[in-house]
């Protein structure tokens, strides 16, 4: 019996299965598809983030021209942008598999589904769709959001953030080479009617060898917006540019919940990533949070077997919950998610003006907030600060919230969605 079973096979599995072998923990897992299998979304990160790991090795491409644009677009002056001055990357898909995988060693991995967890009073079965059982002492569930193994409070409509992209060659480039955009906000494209609807923006980066990731991107909203409005959306502000795609290599959908309420942290399976509810409510990041979080995690479980190797599913989790969700990371993730709120009613205008307020603060304050790395008295005087540097009608949105003609209307829990991030 193994002390460990982990369910699921992408960057969370992997990010907790390769630090619990590190420290000589007995670790299995279950994944739906060969673990060796290619991941097919993309994953971006600000640089000093794998620096600070000493894992920047990790990238693919590197940019130091970062740039957002949250003007209209409809003069010169509304064109100009606004420099992060931050490098930002987006991961080797395939180094950061093989790194963990390396990390993991000769750990098992049963290709299967888990289809029931059942929890005893010393370990854990858990039966799977094959009919084949495993056991063992803690079951951790990094299989994603949508898993059906955890308990989680109902707080109403989750909310998704929705984009459609295409890695593509084009007649011209459609930004500046060797440039890394973040957001643009530009909507002289859209007619009149399309910037009642909820706004959306555009996420790019010069690849090299003349080809680029386009993607249009909205932020959260219940229901999400649908991947035809965003293709079409993409298509109009391409063209409005005088850019044209001529061969597309690779498309991509994503969608993900951002305000996922967090699990019952009293239950006897343990979760890690999406399923945790890591994904940053305000960003949608976090391969960061599982590179900064996983070995904190792997070390407490590990602890409590060295001091007790009877220690039984129950107690084992409970410190894995005490570990991954503290009371200061709670509270962070409660301020993170009442934002996140206000901002799922804001209209396009209000948008841009709160996005050139927030990425006016400091890079050192904007940054830590948007990777969750601040400590929660910093977090609260930056968002006071950012309060206060707002314009008045943001500042109102902020407090009152958004006219009821803005807010988000209820999103079904059963919705589709895709299992990874852009950012």
């Amino acid at each position: 019996m193994d002390d460990v079973l982990v369910l699921g096979g992408g960057p969370a599995a992997l990010c907790i299965a390769s630090e619990l072998k590190q420290r000589g923990v007995a670790v299995s897992g279950i994944a739906a598809d060969p673990i060796d299998d290619p991941w097919p979304n993309t994953y971006g990160i600000w640089a000093k983030e794998l620096e600070q790991l000493d894992l920047a090795n990790l990238l693919e491409h590197r940019w130091s021209d970062t740039i957002s644009f949250f003007g209209s677009g409809g003069s010169a002056q509304e064109d100009q942008p606004i420099p992060h001055q931050l490098d930002y990357g987006l991961f080797n898909r395939s180094a950061l598999q093989r790194y963990w995988l390396k990390r993991c060693g000769e750990m098992t991995w049963h290709v299967d589904r888990a289809h029931q967890i059942d929890v005893g009073q010393d370990d854990t079965k858990v039966t799977c769709a094959s009919g084949q059982s495993h056991v063992a002492r803690l079951v951790i569930d990094a299989s994603g959001h949508r898993s059906t193994h955890l308990q989680r409070p109902n707080h109403g409509p989750v909310a998704g953030q929705a984009a459609y992209g295409v890695v593509a060659r084009f007649n011209r480039p459609p930004i500046a080479s060797g440039q890394f955009v973040l957001m643009d906000f530009r909507s002289d494209h859209l007619t009149a009617e399309q910037r009642r609807e909820p706004p959306t923006f555009l996420y790019a980066m010069d690849l090299g060898q003349d080809l680029f990731f386009v993607e249009e991107t909205s932020l959260a909203l219940a229901p999400p917006v649908a991947q035809e409005v965003l293709q079409q959306r993409l298509q109009q502000r391409l063209t409005h540019r005088g850019v044209a795609i001529t061969a597309v290599e690779h498309e991509e959908h994503c969608l993900f919940p951002m305000n996922l309420p967090l699990p019952d942290l009293q239950q006897p399976v343990l979760a890690f990533g999406g399923a945790a509810s890591m994904v940053h409510p305000a960003s949608g990041y976090m391969v960061g949070a599982l590179l900064r979080r996983g070995p904190g995690l792997a070390e407490a479980i590990a602890s409590a077997l060295a001091v007790e190797p009877r220690l039984g599913s129950a107690a084992l989790a409970r410190e894995g919950w005490r570990t991954l969700w503290s009371p200061e990371l709670v509270w962070r993730h409660r301020l993170f998610q009442f934002g996140l709120n206000r901002l799922m009613g804001f209209n396009q205008a209000l948008l841009r003006r709160f996005f050139s307020s927030f990425f006016s603060l400091s890079q050192q304050d904007w940054s830590g907030f948007l990777t969750n790395t601040l400590p929660l008295p910093r977090l609260m005087a930056l968002m006071l600060r950012l309060f206060l540097v707002s314009p008045w009608d943001v500042r109102r949105g902020l407090v009152c919230g958004a006219p009821k003609s803005q807010a988000p209307v209820p999103w079904p829990s059963n919705g589709t969605t895709s299992p990874g991030s852009p950012v």
